[in-house]
């Protein structure tokens, strides 16, 4: 049977839901309607049940959903239940402050290696993970069976580094240089702009603004 096509609209709302189900979890909860579900999301209950329904629906008419299961489900379409062997390359303060995100391991994201051209940060370690030279990088991605690579780097760098980290056999790229990466299409990108976001945090703060004025 041919593969369901997901929208993104839907993909990205599935970490949405496996963190509140985490925290219906956390307090005990043990099932829960869409409709309460609704209310703490900010998502119609009609919106939630088509969201599952891409999935199989695993709710039960007048029952609700089962918190665990469904947390659990959703795990293991987001790919949690396996790990997946990371890097960073750029030991700068973005770098490191990725590197000390302890919820990485939880989330099955191992952190294998981290990667500078700076030699006064060779040897340095971060959360027991060292620091070294980009030029161990292609031997350490193969050796490691490396499959993420989070890119903390100018963005005059960004697009030679990933390419070579594609041509070593990484997977995924998590780009946090201020540019778009044009790279082949089994290659999955996900581009993180800090400016794009804060320019959307300050137009919805002008909005609030204005609307309260009236």
């Amino acid at each position: 049977m041919e593969e369901r096509e997901i929208s993104q609209a839907v993909i990205r709302r599935l970490p949405r839901y496996y963190r509140y189900l985490g925290e219906l979890l956390e307090h005990g909860v043990e099932r829960i309607s869409s409709n309460d579900l609704s209310r703490r999301m900010k998502v119609t209950a009609s919106q939630i049940r088509q969201d599952l329904n891409n999935f199989g629906g695993f709710g039960q008419q007048g029952y609700g959903y089962n918190v665990k299961y469904l947390y659990t489900e959703i795990g293991k379409i987001l790919g949690l239940e396996e790990d997946h062997r990371m890097i960073i390359i750029g030991a700068g303060n973005l770098g490191q402050a990725l590197a000390n995100y302890a919820a990485f391991e939880k989330r099955g994201f191992i952190l294998k290696g981290i990667f500078d051209v700076n030699p006064r940060l060779a040897g340095m370690t971060i959360r027991g993970v060292p620091v070294r030279m980009i030029e161990e990088l292609g031997e350490f991605v193969k050796d490691n069976e490396v499959e993420i690579a989070a890119l903390t780097i100018p963005k005059d760098k960004a697009i030679e580094v990933a390419e070579f980290l594609v041509v070593n056999g990484v997977r995924a790229i998590w780009n946090f240089a201020h540019t778009d990466l044009n790279l082949p299409e089994h290659v999955i990108v996900e581009n993180v702009h800090l400016s794009e976001s804060l320019m959307q945090l300050s137009y919805k703060i002008n909005r609030f603004n204005k609307e309260h004025k009236k």
